[in-house]
């Protein structure tokens, strides 16, 4: 299943895509009684477990004899008019993992890591598809995209086995870890712990800017993806590809990261996992390419979808 937060307005509300159309699972629930035992948001469905999408799945086999109803009642929308918030809004955390593309080193020219490495970005930098990326007046000109696969966790999760920790996924999204790069070159020409330690956090400070977590456009449940560890990921800037990769190439696969992180923290269902940029990242060109007002940047996951954004200067959206 493919599951998505519509909104409207100041209101979010749990949809799940059938063909070219959104069902609204609270806009239907007068005619399909089934959907008024659905919690409230796509994070509560996932909290809830099997049992939920099962139940989903019994709603959606309702719609071939209720369409032209639930049409007239606007609760099934066409996907091209739809406005999609991201599918998680309010997600616990999201840990995102950096250094974790073999190609992506290279071309940072850094080794790989003994073990994984991550930071946290801020929940409140989640948008959705079709929502503007806006460039910080304090840091306008070193703004990069970074396009991931992403993992999101469906049950309690802590001190997981690699074997097991498929089983702990309840699906997967795409996310954009959009950064400023004014940091970068500091944080490499750093001296001694501390100066190290001060020039590395405000490199990934700049990664918290408001609108700097694109996020979507669905989470695809993982029973529709077979084998997360070979997936094509594309990133394009204005039509022109400018990351290409699949997720073999992860130093770290989603089983090793779950497995790690887990010794420490204790995922929840919602909980968002990004696994890391591949190459093609601005700040790694010659000359260095940065987004702009008026560009759009794209991210699309093979079987999962394309989470489109346009870019705006601070105070032009």
């Amino acid at each position: 299943m493919r599951l998505v937060t519509l909104e409207f307005g100041n209101e979010f509300r749990p949809g799940v895509v059938v063909g070219d159309e959104i069902l609204d699972l609270r806009g239907c629930d007068a005619i399909l009684q089934a959907a008024r035992l659905v919690p409230r948001d796509i994070k509560g469905i996932l909290g809830a477990g099997p049992a939920a999408l099962d139940l989903l799945r019994s709603i959606v086999d309702q719609l071939v004899t209720n369409k032209d109803r639930l049409r007239e009642r606007q609760a099934l929308v066409r996907i091209t008019g739809a406005k999609l918030a991201a599918p998680i809004p309010n997600p616990g955390m999201i840990l995102s993992i950096g250094a974790n593309y073999h190609e992506h080193l290279k071309e940072m020219n850094v080794p790989a890591p003994k073990t994984p490495l991550s930071f946290f970005k801020s929940v409140a930098s989640i948008i959705g598809t079709g929502e503007p990326i806006i460039l910080p007046a304090s840091n306008p000109d070193m703004v990069d995209w970074e396009g991931e696969f992403s993992v999101v966790i469906g049950r309690p999760c802590h001190r997981v086995r690699a074997s097991d920790a498929l089983h702990y996924i309840a699906g997967y999204t795409v996310v954009n870890d959009v950064s400023a790069r004014d940091w970068v070159a500091p944080a490499f020409a750093a001296k001694g712990m501390m100066e190290t330690i001060v020039a590395w956090e405000h490199n990934i400070l700049g990664k918290f800017f408001p609108t700097f977590c694109p996020m979507g456009p669905v989470i695809v449940t993982s029973d529709e993806i077979r084998n997360p560890h070979d997936l094509h990921l594309e990133t394009r800037l204005n039509g022109k590809v400018v990351q290409s990769t699949n997720t073999s190439d992860l130093v770290f696969n989603v089983t090793q990261i779950i497995e790690y992180y887990s010794q420490f923290l204790q995922f929840r269902p919602g909980d968002i996992i990004t696994t890391g940029s591949p190459s093609g990242v601005g700040y790694s060109r010659n000359p260095k390419l940065f987004m702009k007002p008026g560009d759009t940047i794209e991210v699309e996951v093979q079987g999962i979808g394309i989470l489109k954004n346009p870019v705006a200067a601070m105070g032009q959206a």
